[in-house]
């Protein structure tokens, strides 16, 4: 039997090390765990998600961020990076040179692939839905046309609905409509 012993890291002294660290790491209840590279599919898709945000968003308060940015979800003592967060949080009107986290996100978006599913599925949907901000959660496959959309139903429920081939992606907290077709466009799929 391995007995490994693991050691607590602070949120402090992760924070300090993730910032000078050419390897990205997400932060739950004292652990440090690595990131693992995307595919050229992945990039594309939270690529052309951001970008139909951004345009969409431009004139409103909501700020879109890109896969670099981490999510603080104080209730689990975490720090994650999703692909694509949205937040209408007033205080990000001003961003500071020393920004480091975003904690009240309206919608975040997850690129699935077989390493990350499994968490993208649990853990992080799980440590999510504790945030109150949090409206809209979406998944989005890279091995076939579909994104899952998880959106909250008052205090707590979710509602569940699945966009494929030929769809037209609708996120109710933002007022934003797309063909999935120009999410995968450029994909291969």
């Amino acid at each position: 039997m391995l007995n490994e012993q693991l050691e607590y890291v602070s949120p402090e002294d992760y924070l300090r090390m993730e910032a000078q660290s050419p390897v990205r790491h997400e932060y739950v209840a004292g652990g440090i765990y690595a990131m693992t590279g995307a595919s050229l599919r992945h990039n594309i898709l939270a690529g052309n998600l951001f970008s139909a945000l951004r345009a969409h968003l431009k004139a409103s308060p909501c700020r879109v961020f890109i896969e670099g940015v981490k999510l603080h979800v104080a209730l689990d003592n975490a720090y994650y990076y999703p692909d694509v967060i949205v937040s209408c949080d007033p205080r990000l009107q001003t961003i500071s040179s020393d920004s480091m986290a975003i904690d009240q996100p309206t919608l975040v978006i997850e690129v699935l692939s077989s390493s990350t599913e499994g968490v993208d599925r649990r853990e992080k949907f799980f440590a999510y839905r504790k945030i109150a901000s949090l409206k809209e959660y979406l998944l989005v496959r890279q091995d076939k046309m579909e994104i899952e959309l998880f959106r909250r139903q008052g205090d707590v429920g979710w509602e569940h609905c699945v966009f494929s081939a030929g769809d037209e992606l609708s996120l109710a907290s933002l007022e934003f409509h797309c063909p999935l077709g120009e999410v995968y466009e450029g994909s291969g799929l």
